[in-house]
C-alpha cells in the first residue's frame, strides 16, 4: 500500500509544531463524543459495566475538554460561541443518559432516541469543527500541515469507528445509519488515506517514524472492512484495531508538536 510505503527510514528531523493548547482541547473533545458514541452502540447490545464505564470516562473527557477550551479561548472565540457549544454538548449528554437508562432499564435501545442522538453528535462535531478552523486560521495561531492531516485522520477514525458499530449492532442497524449529512463508511476511508499520506510526507524517524508505522500495518489490516462496509466482519476486531490507530496517532501528533519533541530528540539521538 502507498501509505506503507510512506513510511520509511529518513534523515531525523530538527523542528517540532509549538501545540497550541485551544485547538488541542477541541480535537480532543470531538474525539471523546464519538468514542463514546461508539462505546454506547456496544453497550446497547451487552449492557455490560465495563462499557459503560467506556462511555462515562469518554463524556468526563469531553467535559474536562471543553472546560479548557473555555479557559483558554482568549479573545479568539465569543461568548456566545463558548455558550453555543456547550449547548450543543448538554443536549448530547442528555440524549445520551436517555439512551442508557433506555438500555438499561428496558434491556434495548429505543431507536428514535438513538437516531437523535446520533445526529446530535454530528451536529456537534459540526460546531465544534467550525471553532476549530475559527481558531486554525488566526493570524496569531501558527499550525502545522502534518499536524493538521494527523487530527483530520483522528476524527475520520473516530467517525468511522462509531458508524461501522452502529451498523454492526443488530439493534440499531436498521434504524440508524450514521447522520445525513456525513460521508459514506468507503469515502471516508479514502479520505483517511488521503489524510495520512500528507502525515508521512518530509523526514518521520525515531519513535514518530515507528507510530505512523504502528498506523499503516493497523490500517491495512482493517481498511477493506471500512471500504467493503456491507460484507460481513468481526466488529470487535474492527473497534479494537481502530482504538489503536487513535492511540498511535494521538502519539505521532505528541511527536510532531513540542509535547512530543523531548521523547522524539532522545530517540534520533540513539539512532533509532
Amino acid at each position: 500500500m502507498a501509505l506503507l510505503a510512506c513510511v520509511v527510514p529518513f534523515a531525523s528531523m530538527a523542528v517540532y509544531a509549538a501545540e497550541n493548547p485551544l485547538l488541542a482541547a477541541f480535537h480532543q473533545f470531538r474525539i471523546s463524543n464519538f468514542t463514546a458514541l461508539n462505546a454506547y452502540y456496544r453497550f446497547s447490545v451487552n449492557g455490560d459495566t465495563d462499557t459503560l464505564n467506556e462511555i462515562v470516562a469518554a463524556i468526563n473527557d469531553a467535559n474536562s475538554q471543553i472546560k479548557q477550551v473555555d479557559a483558554v479561548s482568549d479573545d479568539i472565540l465569543k461568548a456566545d460561541q463558548i455558550a453555543g457549544l456547550n449547548t450543543e454538548f448538554d443536549k448530547y449528554k442528555d440524549l445520551m443518559r436517555q439512551n442508557i437508562n433506555d438500555v438499561r432499564k428496558n434491556g434495548y435501545p429505543d431507536l428514535r432516541l438513538v437516531s437523535d442522538m446520533a445526529n446530535q453528535a454530528q451536529a456537534l462535531s459540526s460546531t465544534s469543527a467550525e471553532l476549530y478552523d475559527i481558531v486554525r486560521t488566526n493570524n496569531n495561531v501558527k499550525t502545522d500541515e502534518r499536524v493538521e492531516a494527523a487530527r483530520a485522520a483522528a476524527v475520520l477514525m473516530a467517525q468511522m469507528m462509531s458508524k461501522y458499530s452502529a451498523r454492526s449492532t443488530s439493534s440499531v442497524s436498521q434504524t440508524f445509519q450514521g447522520a445525513d449529512t456525513e460521508q459514506p463508511l468507503d469515502e471516508q476511508a479514502h479520505a483517511f488515506d488521503e489524510q495520512m499520506s500528507k502525515v508521512t510526507r518530509g523526514n518521520p524517524s525515531g519513535e514518530l517514524r515507528a507510530a505512523l508505522s504502528n498506523v499503516a500495518s493497523k490500517w491495512a489490516f482493517i481498511r477493506g472492512s471500512y471500504i467493503n462496509y456491507n460484507d460481513n466482519n468481526v466488529s470487535f476486531v474492527i473497534d479494537r484495531y481502530s482504538k489503536e490507530i487513535l492511540k498511535q496517532l494521538a502519539e505521532a501528533i505528541a511527536l510532531m508538536t513540542d509535547s512530543g519533541a523531548p521523547q522524539q530528540a532522545t530517540a534520533q539521538a540513539s539512532g533509532n
